[in-house]
């Protein structure tokens, strides 16, 4: 049993946690902040039911599945730029899409403090490639191979049979293989580290200076980059040139104005975040949060999120 008293503090040491595993589920920041907040009214409405069969953590993390499992067939799967269409053209300009449900970043601020949490299963890709699963098979695989959980205590999480949940794991496990890229390096986490920050350092510089030929020298021959809500995305690295310096020349009309750059964690990985001052303003405004992975030395993939609400969950503001 677990009283009232105890029951808020038990509840905050598990926040974090909580948070990461409905964002891992619903792929949005915002959406697994609600998805915790209604986790513990069902917690504490349900608070006499509570035998101490299990733990508090394995407890509230059941409450917290199926509360996910409850929301996710009113909220579509997530999605990133490329899962829509092919590369496009630099010259091929394509207005915002708000009516599409977002992969949203992750702070790593926000991560759990333990040694537990495998960074490879909360990058971007990993991310979007459960997306693709079924509400159940979601969750028996982020439960089983995730956390770690034996078949028997996901079987009872999800209230299915140990044999539903075996069969319904082996199903993710393959539909997962289909939508993560072919090569681990590709979704696994770029730590940042001395040589990371030497590329990191001149990247920042160029960026601040708007040249697109020095940021061009700093990427992947067949670098890959994503801006949502924006649905065009470019594919290599002249391409990638060619759309910086349509944006970045003040003589054009899609000038986005000057720009200013920091490092920030994003989802186990290398992040940036920019903010821009636009012709006229007095200040530097959000502009994009941007995850970043770093390959042989050089920038290989770049999703840039502008959405300047994201920019409070990371807690910044204007500069």
């Amino acid at each position: 049993m677990i009283d009232e008293d105890s029951f808020g503090a038990a509840f905050e040491t598990h926040r974090r946690e909580l948070r990461l595993h409905c964002y891992r589920l619903l792929g949005s920041y915002a959406d697994a902040e609600d998805l915790v907040q209604e986790t513990f009214l069902r917690a504490w409405k349900g608070l006499a039911t509570f035998e101490g069969r299990s733990s508090v953590r394995a407890w509230l993390y059941r409450i917290a599945t199926n509360a996910c499992l409850d929301a996710l067939p009113t909220r579509p799967s997530r999605v990133l730029p490329h899962h829509l269409a092919g590369a496009t053209d630099p010259s091929v300009g394509l207005p915002p899409r708000t009516d599409l449900p977002w992969l949203q970043p992750y702070p790593d601020e926000e991560l759990p403090e333990t040694a537990a949490v495998d960074r490879e299963t909360i990058t971007l890709a990993f991310l979007a490639a459960l997306q693709f699963l079924p509400a159940r098979q979601r969750a028996a695989l982020v439960l089983r191979d995730v956390h770690g959980w034996p078949a028997s205590a996901t079987a009872e999480a999800l209230d299915l049979s140990v044999p539903a949940v075996n069969s319904a794991l082996q199903r993710a496990r393959a539909t997962l293989r289909q939508h993560l890229p072919e090569r681990r390096s590709e979704w696994r986490a770029t730590r940042p580290g001395p040589a990371e920050q030497q590329l990191l350092n001149p990247y920042l510089d160029a960026v601040r200076r708007a040249d697109p030929a020095a940021v061009a020298a700093l990427l992947a021959e067949d670098v890959r980059t994503t801006m949502p809500p924006w649905p065009m995305w470019f594919e290599g690295r002249d391409h990638v040139r060619r759309a910086l310096a349509s944006s970045w020349d003040p003589d054009l009309p899609g000038y986005v104005g000057e720009l200013v750059s920091e490092p920030r964690g994003v989802n186990g990985g290398i992040g940036v975040a920019t903010w821009a001052r636009a012709p006229g303003d007095d200040r530097f405004r959000p502009f994009a949060i941007g995850a970043y992975r770093i390959e042989d030395g050089l920038i290989a993939e770049i999703t840039a999120f502008h959405d300047p609400a994201l920019f409070e969950i990371f807690g910044m503001r204007d500069r």
